[in-house]
């Protein structure tokens, strides 16, 4: 069975997770669901915070947990985490895991990665007080129609506004872990939805593992199931 560390992306914390954790560890994994500075139960700790501390902290997992031969995933903006993570700790890693997130290059930032109208958005999503609900730019907010009752709503309702400094601050690459293996996991269920095709492709173009679900962006809160599937899959292949 494997360790996972899943990172969540822009805006939620560690508790989006708790439900794909909880299906991965009913098949024997163990699951760790770290929440990023300034985020979800750590809003409190302030704004002035940079993709660096963010990278920081993951790695503060897996040294205290002691963590070696982990499947490192990361969703959405935490694909930039886990990029800046396994450059630094390639040794601890098994397996990098891309869940229909954005796979940065040495000295690239989000900003850099998202069509300039949406980086417009990310960058307002930012503004507010640090205990101010904050939604999803509306190009990421998940269909309310797709769940039974208050599911998104209760989930929207958490979400806080994400420092922007981790939005603007380029990662830094020295290519240590350009040889870990890797897999992309593509979300297909809105057409409209182009932002993660480029990585997709890339994930194409060199060799990845790749997998499709057949859901939109919040694949841990739209289809926990399927997601949880596919990681255990992956690890298996």
């Amino acid at each position: 069975m494997a360790t996972f560390v899943i990172v969540h992306g822009a805006w939620g914390g560690g508790w989006e997770w708790t439900p794909v954790a909880g299906l991965l560890r009913q098949r024997g994994h163990d699951v760790f669901t770290p929440t990023l500075t300034g985020l979800g139960e750590r809003t409190h700790l302030g704004r002035d915070i940079g993709l660096a501390d963010h990278i920081a902290d993951v790695m503060a997992v897996l040294e205290f947990e002691a963590l070696r031969d982990v499947v490192l995933c990361g969703h959405s903006y935490g694909g930039m985490v886990v990029t800046g993570v396994a450059d630094r700790v390639a040794d601890c890693i098994r397996q990098l895991v891309y869940l229909d997130a954005l796979v940065p290059t040495h000295g690239q930032a989000v900003l850099d990665l998202v069509p300039d109208e949406f980086a417009q958005e990310l960058q307002r999503s930012a503004q507010g007080e640090p205990d101010q609900r904050m939604p999803l730019p509306q190009a990421l907010l998940p269909p309310h129609d797709l769940l039974p009752g208050d599911r998104v709503p209760a989930y929207v309702a958490r979400l806080r506004p994400h420092p922007l400094g981790t939005f603007t601050e380029p990662v830094r690459l020295s290519g240590a872990g350009d040889a870990l293996p890797r897999a992309y996991v593509r979300c297909t269920g809105d057409p409209d939805d182009a932002l993660m095709a480029r990585f997709a492709a890339r994930a194409h173009a060199e060799g990845w593992q790749y997998r499709e679900l057949s859901t939109y962006h919040d694949l841990q809160l739209l289809d926990p199931e399927g997601t949880a599937a596919v990681l255990h899959e992956l690890v298996g292949a």
